[in-house]
């Protein structure tokens, strides 16, 4: 189901793509509606994102009519911890970089992925776009958080300043095909599916839990979120300028360790290791406005987790 019911309002045919390589960017180059449209994907390689003037002079020669940013610096709770300078740095830079480049370029459609980890820690559930600025930051992903609050206001400044077709969608967590599964510098799915599978091959008999296992979060299928970026480019002129991606729903971390255990086949028990970091005890965004424009997530728990684990076996073990 798309997002819109309506005709295409605009003629987006030429899209720069930015991140192209990562989970999100992945999904969107090997999505059936890829082949539609004019997709450029620079690599690394091709283009420093972090080269001002090389990537004005990129943009200039491609002259798209839409550029995507995926781009970025990330990873779990561990590696945000331990390098928030270098995750403010790097990602200040590059969303600096693309927004202001496209803008002086003349280029009037930009879609900026954000995190829901833009909001403030104590903020009741469900969080609405109204609450960003309203209070401090989770401290243990804070510098990747403030890189992406300003490429945020940045959008949202051209949009009311400057009448420009700049949007923000703010995804809840995401998970799916071509994440990243490295304990060090995963999201809490993926490093809990390599967790579990390990201890499963190597019969132990017990896996561990950060923390008491009683926060909540909210994870949806990136397939689910690349079939919304695709309907929104289809209707891109009606997309609201920030906008809240998520599911309206939310579990506790001990009801996502059972359903992976479900899915892997593993029985063993769970030990709570309370001094390990948790981050925010609740975070479910308020998708008051996504629902309003009838769209909503096709993808289980359980079938998520499946389709996932298929990914891990089949990329990472070499077997199905």
């Amino acid at each position: 189901m798309g997002i819109f019911k309506v005709k295409r309002l605009m003629n987006i045919k030429k899209i720069v793509l930015f991140g192209s390589t990562g989970m999100v960017g992945s999904n969107i180059v090997n999505h059936e509606k890829f082949k539609e449209y004019d997709f450029v994907c620079p690599s690394r390689r091709e283009i420093d994102l972090m080269q001002t003037n090389l990537l004005g002079k990129y943009l200039a020669k491609i002259k798209p009519d839409l550029v995507i940013n995926v781009a970025g610096m990330v990873g779990g709770i561990v590696k945000n911890s331990k390098n928030n300078y270098e995750f403010l740095l790097n990602n200040s830079m590059i969303n600096i970089n693309l927004i202001h480049q496209s803008y002086k370029l003349g280029i009037k459609n930009f879609l900026n992925v954000s995190s829901s980890c833009i909001y403030p820690k104590n903020n009741k559930s469900p969080i609405t776009e109204e609450s960003i600025f309203s209070g401090p930051l989770e401290p243990t992903n804070e510098g990747y958080a403030i890189s992406k609050l300003s490429a945020l206001k940045m959008c949202n400044y051209l949009f009311n300043d400057k009448n420009l077709n700049y949007k923000t969608l703010i995804p809840c967590n995401l998970y799916g095909p071509f994440d990243n599964f490295d304990p060090e510098g995963s999201h809490m799915i993926p490093g809990v599916i390599k967790r579990i599978h390990y201890s499963k091959t190597n019969n132990i008999n017990s896996a561990e839990i950060w923390g008491d296992g009683l926060a909540r979060r909210e994870f949806m299928f990136v397939g689910d979120f690349v079939n919304l970026i695709f309907s929104s480019i289809e209707s891109f002129e009606k997309l609201p300028a920030l906008i809240n991606i998520g599911l309206g729903e939310d579990y506790e971390i001990n009801h996502y360790y059972n359903v992976i255990s479900k899915v892997i086949g593993y029985e063993g028990n769970f030990i709570h290791d309370l001094d390990k970091p948790v981050g925010m005890k609740r975070k479910m965004v308020d998708i008051s406005k996504m629902k309003k424009l009838g769209w909503q997530h096709k993808t289980s728990l359980e079938e998520g987790i499946k389709k996932t684990y298929e990914y891990y076996l089949k990329h990472y073990e070499g077997q199905i």
